[in-house]
């Protein structure tokens, strides 16, 4: 890897991550419980949690549908170039042209998912009044601290 493409992976790793955690507390709500699911934050209805009003949750309710179709099929598009890349690197031998088109093309769509997020929170930011801001801002920050990646969990003893 050359100088100029480290500050660039590492960004598109850091993009990743946010918007990974991100997307999991807005995607976590829509999941059932699950039996593991003890190590999970416990799911929180946010509309509830963040007392909107009926004119707050009818124009949450507006911005919901499409992010959450954008998101589930931008994770499809990822998962598919993730299970690429790691088929690649395990391949015999290992392709680095086609390791590197796979981290590429995850970076872009990373890219873009943290984008629809930014966009999506800047959207929900609008409708809330400060103390609603305060309480979300609170609530992803605690979720960011609390989450790991697939990957972290696997190497962890």
């Amino acid at each position: 890897m050359n100088r100029r493409s480290v500050p660039a992976w590492l960004l598109a790793v850091s993009l990743a991550l946010n918007a990974g955690i991100v997307v999991a507390v807005a995607l976590h709500q829509l999941q059932p419980p699950t039996q593991a699911g003890a190590a999970r934050p416990s799911a929180v209805n946010l509309p509830d949690y963040l007392e909107l009003s009926p004119e707050q949750r009818q124009r949450w309710q507006q911005l919901e549908p499409t992010f959450l179709s954008d998101l589930a099929a931008n994770w499809a598009d990822i998962r598919r170039h993730r299970e690429a890349l790691v088929r690649h690197i395990f391949a015999n031998p290992p392709q680095r042209a086609a390791i590197d088109a796979e981290q590429s093309r995850i970076a872009a769509l990373q890219d873009a998912q943290q984008q629809r997020v930014i966009v999506q929170l800047l959207a929900e930011r609008a409708l809330l009044d400060d103390g609603q801001r305060a309480r979300l801002m609170a609530l992803l920050l605690s979720r960011y601290a609390q989450e790991s990646t697939e990957e972290e969990l696997l190497h962890r003893d």
